[in-house]
């Protein structure tokens, strides 16, 4: 399930990541209080299973001033998972909500929309990056593209993720082959790592473009839903299928 948000606003953070999530947790949180619950605390504590949800921006003409983007047309969410109950339950709360407050930011809703989406039978997909994909290690390092272990650790956080959703890893290596990914930096304000660092930015490693992946047709339709690599939730791996290089 694709979800399509169109939001009016002036202003609009340049650091988001936070600022997508909490959309996410309102909406649910207004669609169903007691589903919000379970998915996000267990035992009165947070929950920091994976979730099944994956999202992105995309910024339509804008000028940068300090950390916010001045808008000039809007902004446009994209939100994907294959769990039916968790999307409903976004779309019904998004759809019900006019205004999305963050902090100091607002954007009002123009229109929610669902995106179609592709069933995947073939064994070899070429997808394009919606969000920048982060691979890191078990030392929490973010990894570079040429690094050794990266496939590893792509196929480990994968079948975790994959676990975690439908009850079993995948039922395949993967197989990655690289396009025209091309490496950025992004700067991501976490209040946890500024407890235990002392620094107020995490600089995460990851990358855009295009690349293949291989691998059983069931494990790539459900990745292309959910996302792929690490910090997901946070509107890294969003993901598109396209034809051709």
């Amino acid at each position: 399930m694709r979800i399509k948000i169109e939001l009016g606003t002036n202003v609009f953070p340049r650091y988001y990541s936070l600022l997508g999530t909490s959309i996410i947790k309102e909406a649910i949180k207004k669609s169903s209080k007691e589903y919000f619950e379970n998915l996000y605390y267990y035992e009165d504590k947070n929950n920091k299973a994976s979730k099944n949800f994956t999202f992105s921006f995309f910024v339509k003409n804008y000028e940068i001033e300090k950390n916010n983007f001045m808008v000039k047309d809007r902004v446009t969410m994209y939100i994907s998972t294959p769990d039916l109950e968790l999307g409903l339950n976004i779309y019904n709360g998004i759809v019900n909500t006019k205004i999305f407050k963050y902090k100091e930011y607002e954007m009002s809703r123009i229109k929610v929309s669902l995106v179609n989406e592709l069933d995947i039978d073939s064994e070899e997909v070429i997808f394009k990056t919606l969000s920048p994909i982060c691979i890191k290690d078990n030392t929490g390092k973010f990894l570079n593209i040429d690094s050794d272990n990266y496939v590893g650790e792509l196929n480990y956080i994968t079948d975790i993720v994959l676990k975690n959703y439908r009850g079993y890893g995948l039922k395949k290596e993967l197989k990655f082959e690289n396009i025209n990914l091309r490496k950025i930096v992004v700067k991501e304000p976490m209040r946890e790592f500024k407890q235990i660092t002392n620094r107020e930015y995490q600089f995460v490693n990851s990358y855009r473009g295009k690349f293949i992946l291989r691998g059983d047709s069931e494990d790539l339709n459900d990745i292309y839903r959910l996302g792929i690599g690490f910090k997901r939730g946070q509107g890294f791996g969003n993901i598109e299928t396209v034809s051709g290089r």
